[in-house]
């Protein structure tokens, strides 16, 4: 738990003296699990806490906001979520538009940066020889990351490995469970820590496929799953210019992936060309 979060919940203790017994047992459960009744709905709430939907909303009220969503809201401030798609604080109200690009380039450009110095060159082999002996790639992202996950998709086809990108979160659950040996899974998260990819995570954890993750750091609940973990050190993603520049740092990561695959197999960079013939004028 952030420390903003526990101070947060330490003045909705203060300010929980004298609740009805229905209300106190929200107000329990908020201190309890915060991060349920962050994501949870009313009716979800009520029924962990034993109490009637209304009881949930006066709860609340109770502690002085306007509704139950106010109160998700005010969760979700205390955790630093409703920052992610804030422009950057550096950025006041009188930016130009002229500073707002250079903002913007300049978070790519640390990014990339950073990820000449991070990628490991053992991890990007390791990833290269498990996707050259792969029967099957499976790539998931949830979030900004699915959209990696599709660049990572359709550069690894083009290379001939068959290779498949699922963005509905059963789907990949369905798909992990029915994993073998001899597959690879590519799982792009900035953070390390979404809810969603860890789940496809340990579920692919429990074959014996290979697991690639791409992602910003080690040392987060991803990379202790992943067997090759393609790093880029990524700034912390406290707003969204960060997680845009970490973005970009990942889909470089997926070009270097499918340019060591065509480089270290030159049939698949046959492959590569003959995927072209049909593309349009890039010109």
């Amino acid at each position: 738990m952030s420390d903003s979060l526990a101070k947060w919940l330490g003045s909705v203790q203060a300010r929980a003296g004298g609740l009805a017994p229905s209300e106190a047992n929200v107000v329990q459960l908020l201190l309890e699990d915060p991060l349920f009744v962050g994501s949870a709905t009313t009716a979800q709430v009520a029924a962990r806490a034993g109490v009637s939907a209304p009881s949930v909303v006066r709860a609340a009220r109770a502690l002085g906001l306007g509704g139950f969503a106010d109160l998700k809201l005010e969760i979700a401030r205390a955790r630093g979520t409703t920052d992610f798609f804030d422009p950057s604080p550096a950025l006041g109200a009188d930016a130009t538009t002229r500073t707002i690009i250079d903002a913007s380039a300049r978070a790519g450009h640390d990014a990339l940066t950073a990820l000449s110095g991070a990628l490991d060159e053992a991890a990007l082999d390791a990833a290269v020889d498990s996707v050259l002996h792969a029967q099957q790639v499976i790539a998931f992202g949830a979030g900004p990351s699915a959209t990696v996950a599709a660049d990572a998709v359709f550069r690894l086809r083009a290379l001939g490995a068959r290779t498949t990108g699922i963005t509905d979160h059963e789907s990949a659950m369905i798909a992990m469970r029915l994993l073998r040996p001899d597959d690879v899974v590519v799982l792009v998260s900035s953070t390390g820590r979404t809810a969603t990819t860890l789940a496809v995570a340990d579920a692919a954890s429990s074959s014996d496929a290979t697991l690639i993750a791409i992602t910003n750091q080690y040392g987060t609940p991803l990379t202790d799953l992943a067997d090759v973990v393609l790093a880029v050190g990524g700034a912390p993603l406290s707003e969204q210019m960060a997680a845009a520049g970490s973005r970009i740092a990942h889909l470089a990561v997926a070009d270097a992936l499918g340019a060591a695959i065509a480089i270290r197999d030159p049939d698949r960079r046959r492959r590569a060309e003959y995927a072209g013939i049909d593309l349009p004028d890039l010109g």
